[in-house]
C-alpha cells in the first residue's frame, strides 16, 4: 500500500493506491524560452476501473498521434503508458503572446494484480483517449472438490 502524490494544476493531493507499490512516475521538460510563464507540466490524467472480465485504463492524451505514445508491460506486471508532447515549431518572425499547452514527456506507471493477463494487453486510442484494456484470469466460481481415499 501507499500514498501517491500527484500534481494536478500545481497542488499537490494524495490518492490512496492498494495495487501500486511505488508512486506514479510524471516526468516534465520545462521550456526556459518561456520562463516568465509559469513552468509548463506534461501528465496524463488516468482512469483505472476494474470489470468483471478485466481492468480498463483511460489516459487523456489529446493532440497526441499513436506513434507518440507507447504501452509496455514490464517484468513484474507493471503496465507503463508514457508519450511526448513536442512544442510546436517556431517561426522567425512569430511572436508568442501567450503559451498554455504544455509539452514534454509523460511516464507513468501501475503495478498490476494476481489476476491480470499481461501476455493479453490491448491497447486503442480514439479521439484524444488512449484505452488499455488487461483481461483478467478467470476465476471458477464452484470450487473443485477432490475426494481423497483414506488408507488404513
Amino acid at each position: 500500500m501507499s500514498i501517491i502524490p500527484s500534481i494536478f494544476g500545481g497542488q499537490m493531493s494524495s490518492i490512496f493506491d492498494p495495487f501500486n507499490d511505488f508512486p506514479f512516475t510524471s516526468l516534465s521538460i520545462s521550456r526556459p524560452e518561456f520562463s516568465n510563464e509559469t513552468s509548463q507540466f506534461v501528465n496524463a490524467r488516468i482512469d483505472w476501473k476494474e470489470t468483471p472480465e478485466a481492468h480498463v485504463f483511460k489516459a487523456d492524451v489529446p493532440g497526441l498521434k499513436k506513434e507518440e505514445v507507447k504501452v509496455e508491460v514490464e517484468e513484474g506486471r507493471v503496465l507503463q503508458i508514457s508519450g511526448e508532447r513536442n512544442k510546436e515549431k517556431e517561426e522567425k518572425n512569430d511572436q508568442w503572446h501567450r503559451v498554455e499547452r504544455s509539452s514534454g514527456k509523460f511516464l507513468r506507471r501501475f503495478k498490476l494484480p494476481e489476476n491480470a493477463k499481461v501476455d493479453e494487453v490491448k491497447a486503442s486510442m480514439e479521439n484524444g483517449v488512449l484505452t488499455v484494456t488487461v483481461p483478467k484470469v478467470e476465476v471458477n466460481k464452484k470450487p473443485e472438490v477432490k475426494a481423497i481415499e483414506i488408507s488404513g
